[in-house]
Parts: structure tokens; sequence; C-alpha cells
């Protein structure tokens, strides 16, 4: 007798499973950018657009002992910050986006980063995503920040498929329960970062495997 065929996207039940799983394995988890303060998130987050996390926290590690405010940024010039982080992707264009923001935040904000999606989308080289990581982690909001190991795990469990990051975001907003909404981006972005990786998931290792919905699941390591 065949088994009962099983619905493209996870149920509700599932989805607690799922998140209940991966809150078990990593109780309080964050993001791996290193920052001490809502700017240096900000930064960090900047920073790290087509970039790993381990080159941008390379170059803060150099760069936030030295200059870690909008005025202390500033005051090293676009020439200077560059310094700094030439070993990080596209490092022309983001020194002159954090160069301006910092100008932002000293002229309308007093030095502080904001925290409205509108204001913070309104700063140079700061798209959706990177406000809702600094709104979730810097902030505490319950945002969902979709990057393409979102996009992937979403899509391949299931939990939220969608055809762009919007709509994948969207999803799951509607469909991660509140008790797990201000920390399921980083589980979800750490599953995908190191189990269900984009050339070879590792299915054997997965704790979610059972629950999800991917047709090409590995047997072995």
């Amino acid at each position: 007798m065949t088994p009962p065929r099983r619905s493209p996207t996870l149920k509700r039940d599932e989805v607690v499973e799922l998140f209940s799983r991966l809150r078990e394995l990593n109780p309080r988890p964050t993001t791996e950018l290193e920052y001490g303060t809502p700017f240096e998130l900000l930064v960090a987050v900047t920073l790290s657009a087509q970039a790993t996390d381990v080159g941008v926290n390379k170059a803060t590690r150099r760069l936030f002992p030295v200059a870690n405010t909008p005025a202390a940024i500033l005051a090293l010039g676009e020439d200077g910050l560059k310094n700094y982080i030439s070993t990080i992707g596209l490092f022309n264009a983001k020194a002159k986006n954090v160069i301006a923001t910092c100008r932002i935040l000293l002229e309308r904000y007093d030095g502080e980063v904001p925290r409205s999606r509108e204001a913070l989308e309104s700063l140079p080289g700061v798209g959706r995503k990177t406000a809702n990581v600094v709104l979730n982690t810097a902030f505490g909001e319950p945002t969902m920040a979709v990057d393409t190991h979102i996009f992937r795990v979403a899509n391949r469990t299931g939990l939220a498929p969608g055809k762009d990051v919007r709509a994948v975001e969207d999803r799951l907003m509607k469909v991660v329960p509140a008790e797990f909404m201000q920390d399921a981006h980083h589980w979800l972005i750490l599953h995908g970062r190191y189990v269900c990786k984009a050339r070879k998931p590792d299915c054997p290792q997965c704790v979610i495997r059972d629950l999800c919905r991917f047709k090409d699941k590995t047997l072995a390591g």
C-alpha cells in the first residue's frame, strides 16, 4: 500500500516541529557578524553584501577599534575607509555608501541608527534585507531578512515556497508561529549555511529531514 501523498508545503504542526528542533539545537541563535552597537551592525551588514561574514569580520576587527561611530568613520574619509575594507568585494561602492550613510546619520539622526524601516531603507546601500537584519538583531523586531540561504531552505523544505525573496519573506511572516519569529531567520540562515547547502545538502545530518519536502535528498554523506 502506497503511503498518502504529502502536500508540497509544510502543515502548521510540521512548521512548529521544524522550529522546535532548530531551537533545541541552538536555543539562542544570532548573526555571525561581529558587532557591539547598532551602528557597527549596520556597517557590517552593509559590507556583507556579496561577501562572507568571515571576510567582513576580518575587516571590521581592524576598522572598529579605530573608527566605530559615524563621526569617526566620516573623519577617515572614503579613501581612508577603503584601506580597511579593501579585502571585501565591491569595496569601492561600499566605502562610498558607508561614508554617505555616516553623513546622513549625523545630519538627520544625531549619529544614531534609526529604528524605522523607512528611515533605514533611505540610507545609501541599505535595502530591505539589511533593514530587516538591523531591525531584528539590533532592535528586537520580529522581521525576516531573506537572503540566499533562507530563500533556498524555505523553497526546498516546503516551509515557505516563493519565486522571489519578497514572496518568501511575506509567506514566512504568515506561517512562522509568533513564539519562533524573533529567532527564525537566524535558524534558517545557519541551517542553509552549514546543512542545507546549495550544491550538496547534508541531508543525513539534517534534524528536519523527515519533515522536508526536498525531492533530491541525499541518503549518504
